[in-house]
């Protein structure tokens, strides 16, 4: 077997029972188009390896600024400082700490390495019904990579599922679908200028694509993240649910209620993190169920 290229991801998940059906090995690409204020998985926006700190393990040895080759990180006030501008990611102090205090997020994969890690629990995927889950980030930006990675999961008759946020060119999403037994397909607003600002792009392919999939008849799993003060108002529901009930491939929608993991996630790579709410309540997340159930939907809270 020789698999042209290789992929950049930074987590790969066993045993995940939150991103489709049965046990499932999620492994995460590396790179996204949009922007979204409540990004749980901050670290998979930029294409590029990424510098994550956890200052609650530093123990003070300083180790990392003795090693840094790039004079990124100094001791100012007594506290150990990075540089995020000098700091290429290159990863000799996360190597060098020793409390694991410096981490490198994103990195270089072959699909042979990931077919390894995958083959580990194939017992598991035969006994719940489960297989692989690719997720992110935005798979289809590595859509070649991910299409090798595919065709051999399903040579070896491992269930494969995407979850994408469908802004991706029709023509990739459609060849690639081939290898793609289920679809994760993300909803986040229905408005399109509300959509442009808290994910900096248009809705308008997002729907296209989940059209085109829906009549080709491809099995699809809707996906709406629940975000307080954002898109939780009855207008947005119903024009979803609205949206959704008119497609007839679309077996279910999951409700996947915000939570503050991204926010802490954003911190440790230097990035600003834009939404400021809360988790939704319990009776927030009832009346959303409601209002979709009330269209016909089958609805689930969680993946």
């Amino acid at each position: 077997m020789n698999i042209v290229s290789g992929g950049i991801i930074f987590d790969i998940k066993r045993f995940s029972v939150h991103d489709g059906p049965g046990i499932r090995t999620t492994i995460f690409f590396k790179g996204c188009p949009l922007s979204c204020w409540w990004c749980h998985n901050p670290e998979s926006q930029s294409m590029n390896p990424e510098l994550m700190l956890w200052p609650d393990r530093c123990i003070g040895c300083e180790t990392c600024i003795k090693v840094c080759p790039n004079k990124a990180v100094s001791l100012i006030d007594n506290m150990i400082v990075t540089n995020r501008k000098k700091c290429v990611a290159c990863g000799v102090c996360a190597d060098n700490c020793p409390a694991s205090a410096r981490e490198i997020v994103g990195r270089r994969v072959s699909v042979e390495e990931l077919l390894r890690d995958i083959e580990k629990d194939v017992t598991f995927y035969d006994e719940s019904g489960g297989g692989v889950t690719i997720s992110g980030g935005e798979p289809f930006l590595q859509w070649e990579f991910l299409e090798n990675l595919l065709k051999e999961c399903r040579e070896r008759e491992i269930h494969t599922a995407v979850d994408t946020t469908g802004y991706v060119d029709s023509d990739v999403i459609l060849r690639v679908s081939d290898v793609i037994e289920l679809f994760l397909y993300d909803l986040k607003l229905m408005d399109d200028s509300k959509h442009k600002y808290y994910t900096g792009v248009s809705n308008g392919l997002i729907l296209k694509n989940l059209k085109l999939l829906d009549s080709a008849g491809k099995r699809i799993f809707a996906r709406f993240p629940l975000i307080p003060g954002i898109n939780d108002d009855e207008d947005n529901i119903r024009k979803t649910a609205e949206f959704v009930s008119g497609l007839s491939s679309v077996e279910e929608i999951d409700v996947l209620p915000y939570h503050k993991g991204g926010e802490q996630k954003a911190k440790r790579i230097g990035k600003r993190y834009l939404y400021n709410g809360e988790q939704p309540t319990d009776e927030v997340v009832e009346r959303v169920v409601n209002l979709l159930q009330g269209y016909g939907l089958k609805v689930k809270i969680g993946g």
